[in-house]
């Protein structure tokens, strides 16, 4: 049995917590959800994300990671993200100025161990091209990552 993780069940430690210990527990949260996670992906759009999810029923789940309200003040891409996901999240620290979020977007808060969604994400349309081309490129860029783990003077 699978247990349900809240907000208040985070053990957060803003001031200690980077990026990539946002998207470990995104990852987490993601998995715990029916998703494949990759971090880093590229789209085709040139933008990259911080983490993306593919669900068995090709679904896509986007987590945008701010680790601080500098770097959510000073980022202005991540509307080019919308067009590649069927929802998409701010992933956030405990502590994090949740105010100062855009209110049509999903919320997680994350540490390097769980994760939680605040506010579940809006419905996205996805375009259905852009989605079947969207899995090839992440089950290659999956495989290639994993032949790297397992071969890397490849």
């Amino acid at each position: 049995m699978t247990k349900q993780i809240s907000g208040s069940d985070i053990n957060f430690h803003p001031d200690t917590l980077c990026a990539d210990d946002i998207g470990r527990g995104v990852c987490r949260l993601f998995t715990h959800m029916g998703y494949a996670p990759l971090t880093e992906f590229p789209l085709t759009n040139n933008r990259r994300v911080d983490v993306i999810g593919l669900a068995k029923g090709s679904e896509w789940v986007i987590a945008e990671i701010k680790a601080s309200e500098r770097d959510f003040r000073s980022d202005r891409k991540w509307p080019e993200y919308l067009a590649f996901c069927d929802e998409f999240y701010f992933a956030v620290a405990g502590g994090f100025p949740l105010e100062i979020l855009p209110t049509d977007v999903g919320i997680i808060v994350a540490d390097s161990f769980h994760g939680a969604i605040l506010r579940k994400a809006p419905r996205l349309k996805m375009n259905t091209t852009r989605r079947r081309a969207q899995i090839l490129h992440f089950g290659r860029k999956a495989a290639g990552r994993w032949h790297g783990l397992v071969d890397p003077k490849r």
